[in-house]
């Protein structure tokens, strides 16, 4: 540090490293983050050493085939080595959208990750098994990892289990090449798993998951192919909030969901079967019954389910305040008086018009429940964001 200004005059210029890290903490905006930097060497060389953060622009959202398809950023191995030497302390990294980018980039990792609680690799193509063994092995520290669209088998997922004990959030979605192997291996590895996305992974019928960890509260597994064993599996924590099973691939499913009501899913709050076309009334009453903390359940495109199962909603669903009813074809003024007469806590009420129920059923519905709005949108994603998921208790 060099000597004060005569006549005792001092400059910021002069305030030892510390106090310059403290103000760089209290910057609000990512321009006088990068503003601070331009200042002069000393500055810049104190924003390296406090950035936590990076993120490329593409990442900010999920990434399309569209999108790839038009633009991408274009980060090789020599890229990736600049920015870790440079920014030594950093707890999140998005590569996200980096499609270029090979498995050897991420062996500076293992010199440079030890950080990193957070990794973000969506859409990253050319990551591939090797590329998880290298983060497994320079990362312990991780505890959320997102591999949407990456080329990744289970071989990936076991390197990953084997090393990477305090991952709480993986995302797998759209990742064809795992099975339930790869499931197994990281549930019964990582024994502090919160969260796992697994939708699209036609490879998957929920069994990896048996004897999952209590602390397992968020699972979506849309567009997958379960099966009733597999669902069995999924709920076996004990644990679970968020179940998103929309989109069921097997047809003749039937009331092969009650076994989400045998009592394992009794701490559920939020429940998708969108599109569970086949689904019945007696997975709908089994659920109605076992599940008495429900307070969001998705039921849209559920052809299936007739006055028996919306009458066991409104007798049980107690803590009921939002149900989703959007084109179902067996809802009748029945079925809609059921819901009306129970379901004491219900604030929202979305709802399609369908031949089976009259414009009288609905003024009825809403002279009695003035509290209940009804919504004629369809909603196709219900619950937390992924990136912002807390779990309360």
């Amino acid at each position: 540090m060099g000597e004060p200004l005569m006549d005792g005059v001092t400059s910021i210029m002069h305030l030892p490293d510390d106090c310059l890290s403290f103000i760089f903490s209290c910057l609000d905006c990512r321009s006088d983050h990068e503003s601070f930097g331009l200042t002069c060497r000393r500055w810049l060389n104190i924003q390296n050493f406090n950035r936590r953060s990076l993120q490329f622009p593409c990442s900010l959202g999920i990434i399309t085939p569209s999108l790839l398809s038009h633009s991408s950023i274009d980060i090789n191995s020599f890229h990736l080595y600049r920015i870790l030497t440079r920014f030594q302390h950093l707890e999140y990294l998005s590569l996200s959208g980096c499609i270029e980018l090979p498995d050897s980039g991420l062996t500076y990792l293992k010199c440079y990750g030890s950080r990193l609680t957070t990794l973000c690799l969506d859409c990253c193509f050319g990551i591939t098994d090797y590329g998880l063994s290298l983060i497994g092995n320079g990362c312990p520290s991780l505890t959320v990892i997102s591999l949407y669209r990456c080329n990744i088998t289970d071989a990936g997922l076991e390197a990953l289990a084997n090393t990477c004990l305090a991952l709480r959030n993986v995302n797998l979605a759209f990742c064809p090449s795992i099975s339930d192997t790869g499931l197994r291996a990281l549930s019964q590895g990582c024994c502090q798993l919160q969260a796992i996305k697994i939708s699209n992974c036609r490879g998957v019928s929920g069994v990896g998951l048996r004897g999952c960890s209590s602390t397992l509260v968020y699972i979506d597994a849309e567009s997958c192919n379960l099966e009733p064993e597999g669902i069995m599996a999924i709920v076996s924590g004990g644990g679970l909030k968020f179940l998103n099973i929309a989109s069921l691939s097997w047809l003749n499913f039937g009331d092969g969901l009650a076994a989400i009501g045998n009592g394992f899913a009794a701490r559920l709050k939020i429940l998708s079967l969108r599109m569970c076309r086949t689904v019945g009334d007696a997975s709908i009453l089994a659920i109605a019954k076992g599940c008495p903390q429900l307070q969001e359940w998705n039921l849209a495109l559920c052809h299936e389910v007739r006055f028996p199962g919306w009458a066991s909603i409104g007798l049980n669903c107690h803590n009921l305040e939002k149900l989703h009813v959007n084109r179902c074809r067996n809802l009748s003024d029945q079925g809609l008086q059921a819901l009306r007469d129970g379901c004491k806590q219900l604030s929202v009420l979305y709802m399609n018009r369908n031949r089976w129920i009259s414009d009288t059923a609905v003024e009825l519905f809403k002279l009695y429940r003035g509290d209940v709005e009804i919504k004629v949108e369809e909603v196709m994603s219900i619950g937390p964001d992924w990136d912002s998921l807390e779990y309360d208790e």
